[in-house]
């Protein structure tokens, strides 16, 4: 596709400019949200975007799936959703054959829509999906099409009526992205888009073919022994043990795991490429690392007592 990888690199920065620009015509601000979540796209990992209702998470992830030349299902999570619902069943045809249904897992990019209003059990049916990219029914394996990514929203777990991802899911999603509110001038702009007859058309930038080269571009980029240090060590200050730090031992009462370490590499990796940089510095672990860390590291009662967030916590270890 490209003559080499340094070209390649160049024409993904161009493409990753092109993707901000086309998506920034339905999404006014959240400029890193857009960025996290492209990056994970081009890391082969999962988004979670959490925040209260109303800041357009199932719209950006539409506008995302919109310019990516990909097949999108979207899953609405609710309380009496079954795992079948979203993996697919077989069912009896008109022969009496039994036959296998595939259900909306079976697409380039998944939006579970408030995916903490369904069950734990539904929430589980995921895992498999997730990390392996295939789903097992009846004991028989279905590969799920190529690439494929789960973008999930969340509403803050303190609502009523959701339910705590499980520890296990939660390590399947390479970013827990936040939401904030926006700000004065870009809910202005927001109010004027939306309360007009303005239509957009958004074209296709990346092709399912490109996406995947683009993934192993990131994979062959070289990381200095320093940066990939710092990364292993930064993982290992959040573990409340021996080999921990101090301020964890403290404040910490669960860390992350290999999983943080390898995500960490992969995103900086992906972040240094779209800024034109050949190989990453620490300054790229640390852009990616609180949405890495922030759903791996649990607080204990005395970081709460005392009024540390996790992204205090997080911050005070990335030093």
């Amino acid at each position: 596709m490209y003559k080499s990888d340094v070209e390649a690199a160049d024409a993904l920065k161009v493409k990753y400019e092109e993707l901000r620009k086309a998506i920034a015509q339905v999404i006014v601000g959240q400029d890193d949200v857009v960025e996290k979540v492209l990056i994970s796209i081009l890391c082969n990992g999962h988004s979670l975007l959490v925040g209260v209702p109303g800041l357009a998470k199932t719209l950006l992830v539409q506008t995302i799936s919109d310019v990516l030349d990909l097949d999108f299902k979207r899953v609405q999570f609710t309380p009496d959703l079954m795992p079948s619902d979203i993996t697919g069943a077989e069912i009896m045809d008109e022969n009496r054959n039994m036959k296998f249904m595939k259900g909306p897992l079976f697409a380039n990019i998944v939006l579970a829509d408030e995916i903490n209003r369904t069950p734990p059990k539904t929430q589980a049916a995921l895992l498999e999906a997730m990390q392996e990219r295939t789903i097992t029914v009846s004991g028989v394996e279905h590969k799920l099409p190529a690439p494929f990514f789960v973008l999930a929203t969340q509403n803050p777990i303190e609502q009523e009526g959701t339910y705590p991802l499980p520890e296990a899911q939660l390590d399947r999603f390479m970013f827990n992205i936040w939401l904030d509110y926006p700000t004065y001038d870009e809910e202005l702009q927001v109010i004027k888009n939306t309360t007009s007859d303005r239509k957009v058309s958004l074209e296709h930038v990346l092709s399912g073919e490109e996406i995947l080269y683009f993934q192993q571009l990131v994979r062959r980029v070289p990381v200095p022994d320093n940066v990939m240090e710092y990364a292993v060590k930064l993982v290992h200050k959040t573990r409340p043990n021996e080999h921990g730090s101090e301020f964890a031992r403290n404040y910490i009462s669960w860390g992350a795991g290999p999983r943080a370490s390898q995500n960490l590499i992969l995103g900086a990796k992906c972040h240094a490429l779209l800024r034109g940089k050949y190989s990453p510095d620490i300054e790229d672990v640390q852009a990616v690392s609180l949405a890495i860390l922030r759903h791996r590291v649990v607080r204990n009662y005395k970081a709460e007592a005392e009024g540390y967030s996790i992204e205090d916590v997080i911050k005070e270890l990335a030093k």
